[in-house]
Protein backbone atom coordinates (compact mmCIF):
# COMPACT_ATOMS: atom_id res chain seq x y z
CA UNK A 1 0.00 0.00 0.00
CA UNK A 2 1.14 3.41 -0.75
CA UNK A 3 0.14 5.67 1.54
CA UNK A 4 1.28 8.73 -0.78
CA UNK A 5 0.02 8.49 -3.83
CA UNK A 6 -2.29 11.53 -3.53
CA UNK A 7 -0.10 13.61 -1.85
CA UNK A 8 1.33 15.97 -4.29
CA UNK A 9 4.55 17.47 -3.41
CA UNK A 10 5.59 13.80 -2.43
CA UNK A 11 4.78 12.64 -5.72
CA UNK A 12 6.74 15.89 -7.12
CA UNK A 13 9.69 14.66 -5.24
CA UNK A 14 9.73 10.83 -5.12
CA UNK A 15 9.73 8.07 -7.98
CA UNK A 16 11.40 5.17 -7.86
CA UNK A 17 14.21 5.07 -10.27
CA UNK A 18 14.26 9.01 -10.48
CA UNK A 19 15.95 11.81 -8.73
CA UNK A 20 14.58 15.19 -8.34
CA UNK A 21 16.64 18.17 -6.77
CA UNK A 22 15.90 21.19 -4.22
CA UNK A 23 17.73 23.48 -1.63
CA UNK A 24 18.70 23.51 2.05
CA UNK A 25 17.22 27.13 3.21
CA UNK A 26 18.90 29.51 3.75
CA UNK A 27 20.30 29.46 0.25
CA UNK A 28 22.93 31.59 1.06
CA UNK A 29 26.23 31.50 1.60
CA UNK A 30 27.05 32.22 4.60
CA UNK A 31 29.75 29.83 5.55
CA UNK A 32 30.83 30.11 9.34
CA UNK A 33 29.01 33.00 9.81
CA UNK A 34 25.20 33.69 10.54
CA UNK A 35 23.27 34.19 7.69
CA UNK A 36 21.62 37.68 6.62
CA UNK A 37 18.72 35.77 5.75
CA UNK A 38 18.19 38.39 2.49
CA UNK A 39 16.35 37.95 -0.75
CA UNK A 40 14.98 34.22 0.99
CA UNK A 41 11.12 34.56 -0.62
CA UNK A 42 12.31 35.67 -3.96
CA UNK A 43 14.71 32.50 -3.89
CA UNK A 44 12.41 30.52 -2.86
CA UNK A 45 9.73 31.58 -5.82
CA UNK A 46 11.90 31.54 -8.11
CA UNK A 47 13.14 27.97 -7.27
CA UNK A 48 9.61 27.10 -6.95
CA UNK A 49 9.27 28.39 -10.83
CA UNK A 50 12.27 26.92 -12.06
CA UNK A 51 10.71 23.18 -11.24
CA UNK A 52 13.02 22.38 -8.01
CA UNK A 53 10.61 20.28 -5.94
CA UNK A 54 11.84 21.09 -2.16
CA UNK A 55 12.96 23.72 0.54
CA UNK A 56 14.49 21.77 3.82
CA UNK A 57 14.62 23.80 6.99
CA UNK A 58 16.59 22.85 9.63
CA UNK A 59 15.88 22.56 13.72
CA UNK A 60 18.33 24.22 15.65
CA UNK A 61 17.64 26.02 18.97
CA UNK A 62 20.65 28.26 19.63
CA UNK A 63 23.67 29.27 18.46
CA UNK A 64 26.96 27.12 19.64
CA UNK A 65 30.35 28.23 18.21
CA UNK A 66 32.27 24.81 19.84
CA UNK A 67 29.51 22.70 17.81
CA UNK A 68 31.59 24.05 14.46
CA UNK A 69 28.53 25.12 13.09
CA UNK A 70 27.74 28.47 14.84
CA UNK A 71 24.72 29.08 12.86
CA UNK A 72 21.61 28.27 14.64
CA UNK A 73 20.13 26.88 11.59
CA UNK A 74 18.36 29.42 9.69
CA UNK A 75 17.61 31.96 12.77
CA UNK A 76 13.92 31.67 12.96
CA UNK A 77 12.26 28.57 14.85
CA UNK A 78 11.92 25.58 12.47
CA UNK A 79 8.32 25.78 12.05
CA UNK A 80 7.62 29.38 11.65
CA UNK A 81 9.95 29.75 8.92
CA UNK A 82 8.62 27.17 7.13
CA UNK A 83 5.13 28.49 7.21
CA UNK A 84 6.29 31.74 6.60
CA UNK A 85 7.75 30.47 3.32
CA UNK A 86 4.76 28.52 2.50
CA UNK A 87 2.87 31.53 2.88
CA UNK A 88 4.78 33.01 0.13
CA UNK A 89 5.24 29.92 -2.21
CA UNK A 90 2.27 27.56 -3.66
CA UNK A 91 3.65 24.08 -4.82
CA UNK A 92 7.13 23.48 -3.52
CA UNK A 93 7.66 20.42 -0.91
CA UNK A 94 8.47 21.66 2.50
CA UNK A 95 11.02 19.78 4.44
CA UNK A 96 12.17 19.72 7.90
CA UNK A 97 15.64 18.25 8.26
CA UNK A 98 15.18 17.56 10.71
CA UNK A 99 12.39 18.40 13.60
CA UNK A 100 14.22 16.90 16.60
CA UNK A 101 11.50 14.78 18.55
CA UNK A 102 13.10 14.59 22.06
CA UNK A 103 13.02 18.29 21.91
CA UNK A 104 9.38 19.24 21.16
CA UNK A 105 6.29 18.01 23.17
CA UNK A 106 4.95 15.34 20.70
CA UNK A 107 1.28 16.74 21.00
CA UNK A 108 2.58 20.25 20.40
CA UNK A 109 4.77 19.10 17.02
CA UNK A 110 1.55 16.86 16.11
CA UNK A 111 -0.64 20.13 16.45
CA UNK A 112 1.78 21.92 14.38
CA UNK A 113 2.13 19.67 11.50
CA UNK A 114 -1.41 18.81 11.08
CA UNK A 115 -2.41 22.83 11.16
CA UNK A 116 0.21 23.26 8.45
CA UNK A 117 -1.34 20.31 6.72
CA UNK A 118 -4.35 21.91 6.43
CA UNK A 119 -3.31 25.47 5.92
CA UNK A 120 -1.15 24.23 2.43
CA UNK A 121 -2.18 20.84 1.67
CA UNK A 122 0.46 18.21 -0.08
CA UNK A 123 3.46 20.09 0.94
CA UNK A 124 5.02 18.87 4.37
CA UNK A 125 7.54 16.47 4.12
CA UNK A 126 8.40 15.46 8.18
CA UNK A 127 12.23 14.70 8.66
CA UNK A 128 12.60 13.53 11.84
CA UNK A 129 15.51 12.83 14.22
CA UNK A 130 16.80 12.68 17.44
CA UNK A 131 19.28 15.36 17.80
CA UNK A 132 23.10 16.03 18.39
CA UNK A 133 23.35 19.34 19.54
CA UNK A 134 23.98 19.16 23.02
CA UNK A 135 23.56 22.96 23.73
CA UNK A 136 20.29 22.59 22.21
CA UNK A 137 19.29 19.94 24.54
CA UNK A 138 21.28 21.39 27.84
CA UNK A 139 19.50 24.60 27.28
CA UNK A 140 15.98 22.17 27.21
CA UNK A 141 17.40 20.21 30.80
CA UNK A 142 16.69 17.23 27.97
CA UNK A 143 18.73 14.37 28.47
CA UNK A 144 21.17 13.97 25.60
CA UNK A 145 22.06 10.34 26.62
CA UNK A 146 18.45 8.94 27.07
CA UNK A 147 17.73 11.03 23.32
CA UNK A 148 17.10 7.61 21.63
CA UNK A 149 14.62 6.15 23.36
CA UNK A 150 12.77 9.83 23.51
CA UNK A 151 12.56 9.63 19.96
CA UNK A 152 10.97 6.42 19.26
CA UNK A 153 8.40 7.25 21.93
CA UNK A 154 7.56 10.48 20.42
CA UNK A 155 7.99 8.90 17.13
CA UNK A 156 4.99 6.39 18.33
CA UNK A 157 3.41 9.01 20.23
CA UNK A 158 2.85 11.44 17.34
CA UNK A 159 1.40 9.03 14.86
CA UNK A 160 -1.07 7.70 17.12
CA UNK A 161 -2.24 11.26 17.94
CA UNK A 162 -2.71 12.16 14.11
CA UNK A 163 -4.74 9.43 13.42
CA UNK A 164 -6.14 7.66 15.82
CA UNK A 165 -9.84 9.49 16.75
CA UNK A 166 -9.60 9.97 20.74
CA UNK A 167 -6.86 7.31 21.60
CA UNK A 168 -7.74 7.02 25.24
CA UNK A 169 -4.11 5.76 26.63
CA UNK A 170 -2.78 8.91 25.16
CA UNK A 171 -5.45 11.69 25.63
CA UNK A 172 -8.30 10.26 27.99
CA UNK A 173 -11.38 12.15 27.10
CA UNK A 174 -9.93 14.29 24.01
CA UNK A 175 -8.87 14.48 20.95
CA UNK A 176 -6.50 16.27 18.48
CA UNK A 177 -7.75 18.29 15.99
CA UNK A 178 -7.01 19.18 13.26
CA UNK A 179 -6.38 15.82 12.00
CA UNK A 180 -4.55 16.02 8.51
CA UNK A 181 -5.80 15.73 5.13
CA UNK A 182 -4.16 12.63 5.32
CA UNK A 183 -0.95 11.02 5.85
CA UNK A 184 2.16 12.87 6.14
CA UNK A 185 5.08 11.21 4.61
CA UNK A 186 7.59 11.07 7.63
CA UNK A 187 11.22 10.31 6.76
CA UNK A 188 14.29 9.41 9.59
CA UNK A 189 17.23 11.33 9.58
CA UNK A 190 20.60 9.23 9.88
CA UNK A 191 20.14 6.55 11.95
CA UNK A 192 18.46 8.70 14.66
CA UNK A 193 20.22 6.22 17.77
CA UNK A 194 17.96 3.48 16.29
CA UNK A 195 19.32 0.46 14.18
CA UNK A 196 18.73 0.50 10.22
CA UNK A 197 16.13 -1.89 10.62
CA UNK A 198 13.96 -0.08 13.20
CA UNK A 199 13.87 2.83 10.47
CA UNK A 200 13.43 0.34 7.41
CA UNK A 201 10.02 -0.64 9.37
CA UNK A 202 9.20 2.66 10.61
CA UNK A 203 10.13 5.33 8.97
CA UNK A 204 8.59 6.15 5.30
CA UNK A 205 11.67 7.35 3.64
CA UNK A 206 15.54 7.77 4.72
CA UNK A 207 17.22 11.34 4.47
CA UNK A 208 21.07 9.92 5.21
CA UNK A 209 24.38 12.22 4.90
CA UNK A 210 26.35 13.24 2.15
CA UNK A 211 28.49 10.57 0.84
CA UNK A 212 30.32 9.87 -2.49
CA UNK A 213 28.35 8.16 -5.12
CA UNK A 214 30.35 4.61 -3.99
CA UNK A 215 29.87 5.01 -0.59
CA UNK A 216 26.02 6.05 -0.99
CA UNK A 217 25.55 3.10 -2.92
CA UNK A 218 26.48 0.67 0.19
CA UNK A 219 23.87 2.73 2.20
CA UNK A 220 21.17 2.41 -0.16
CA UNK A 221 21.75 -1.15 -1.22
CA UNK A 222 21.44 -1.72 2.38
CA UNK A 223 18.71 0.59 3.01
CA UNK A 224 16.97 -1.06 0.11
CA UNK A 225 17.49 -4.99 1.82
CA UNK A 226 16.55 -3.72 5.40
CA UNK A 227 12.85 -2.39 3.86
CA UNK A 228 12.11 -5.26 1.75
CA UNK A 229 12.48 -7.53 4.93
CA UNK A 230 9.95 -5.37 6.53
CA UNK A 231 7.89 -3.70 3.86
CA UNK A 232 7.86 -6.31 0.82
CA UNK A 233 7.20 -4.72 -2.76
CA UNK A 234 7.36 -1.23 -0.97
CA UNK A 235 8.87 1.75 -2.60
CA UNK A 236 10.46 3.93 0.33
CA UNK A 237 12.80 7.23 -0.93
CA UNK A 238 16.42 7.18 -0.31
CA UNK A 239 17.18 11.24 0.36
CA UNK A 240 20.35 13.14 1.06
CA UNK A 241 22.22 16.59 0.96
CA UNK A 242 24.83 17.66 -1.27
CA UNK A 243 27.03 21.03 0.09
CA UNK A 244 27.90 22.68 -3.59
CA UNK A 245 30.02 25.49 -4.50
CA UNK A 246 29.53 26.02 -8.22
CA UNK A 247 32.49 27.48 -9.87
CA UNK A 248 31.78 29.99 -12.97
CA UNK A 249 33.68 27.78 -15.01
CA UNK A 250 31.18 24.98 -16.21
CA UNK A 251 34.09 23.21 -17.00
CA UNK A 252 35.97 23.09 -14.03
CA UNK A 253 36.94 19.51 -12.58
CA UNK A 254 35.35 18.40 -9.06
CA UNK A 255 37.09 19.55 -6.02
CA UNK A 256 36.17 17.44 -2.56
CA UNK A 257 34.90 20.37 -0.47
CA UNK A 258 32.91 19.26 3.37
CA UNK A 259 30.24 17.07 2.39
CA UNK A 260 29.87 18.13 -1.13
CA UNK A 261 32.14 19.70 -4.01
CA UNK A 262 33.21 22.46 -6.00
CA UNK A 263 32.89 21.96 -9.48
CA UNK A 264 31.37 23.61 -12.54
CA UNK A 265 27.54 22.53 -14.04
CA UNK A 266 29.62 20.14 -16.47
CA UNK A 267 30.56 17.73 -14.15
CA UNK A 268 27.96 18.66 -11.15
CA UNK A 269 25.20 16.89 -14.12
CA UNK A 270 27.71 13.87 -14.38
CA UNK A 271 28.19 13.72 -10.81
CA UNK A 272 24.30 13.72 -9.84
CA UNK A 273 23.85 11.43 -13.00
CA UNK A 274 25.94 9.09 -10.75
CA UNK A 275 23.73 9.61 -7.56
CA UNK A 276 20.67 8.80 -9.46
CA UNK A 277 22.35 5.81 -10.82
CA UNK A 278 23.20 4.36 -6.93
CA UNK A 279 19.50 5.04 -6.13
CA UNK A 280 19.10 8.60 -4.36
CA UNK A 281 15.63 9.99 -5.18
CA UNK A 282 15.87 13.26 -3.87
CA UNK A 283 19.17 15.43 -3.41
CA UNK A 284 18.85 18.85 -2.16
CA UNK A 285 21.27 21.28 -2.83
CA UNK A 286 23.04 23.49 0.48
CA UNK A 287 24.76 26.68 -0.90
CA UNK A 288 26.26 27.39 2.80
CA UNK A 289 29.65 27.22 1.54
CA UNK A 290 29.01 28.92 -1.77
CA UNK A 291 31.45 31.30 -3.68
CA UNK A 292 28.79 33.14 -5.98
CA UNK A 293 25.62 34.94 -5.05
CA UNK A 294 23.22 32.59 -4.66
CA UNK A 295 20.60 34.08 -7.21
CA UNK A 296 23.23 33.19 -9.74
CA UNK A 297 23.70 29.75 -8.46
CA UNK A 298 19.84 29.13 -8.68
CA UNK A 299 19.30 30.43 -11.85
CA UNK A 300 22.20 28.64 -13.32
CA UNK A 301 21.12 25.55 -11.76
CA UNK A 302 17.46 25.61 -12.82
CA UNK A 303 18.38 26.67 -16.42
CA UNK A 304 21.26 24.34 -17.42
CA UNK A 305 20.88 21.35 -14.43
CA UNK A 306 17.55 20.64 -13.57
CA UNK A 307 16.51 19.96 -16.63
CA UNK A 308 18.12 16.57 -16.47
CA UNK A 309 16.48 15.63 -13.42
CA UNK A 310 13.03 17.29 -13.24
CA UNK A 311 10.13 17.24 -11.04
CA UNK A 312 7.92 14.45 -11.48
CA UNK A 313 4.74 15.64 -13.30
Amino acid sequence: MNYFDHHKGYQRMYKQGEMTLGFFVPMENFRFKAPTLENQVELAQRAEQFGFTSLWFRDVLLEDPGFGDPAAGQIYDLMVYLTYIATQTTKIGLGTASAVLPLRHPLRLAKEIASIDRLFPDRLILGVSSGDRGADFNGLRVSHAERGQAFVDAFHYIKRVLYEEFPADLLPGANLVPKPTQRIPVLITGHSQQSLEWNAQHGDGWIYYPRSPYEQSQSIEAWRESVEVHHPGVFKPFTQPLYLDLAEDPDERARPLRLGYRVGRNQLIEILQLYKSVGVNHLFFSLFDSTRPADEVVQELGEEVLPHFPPNE
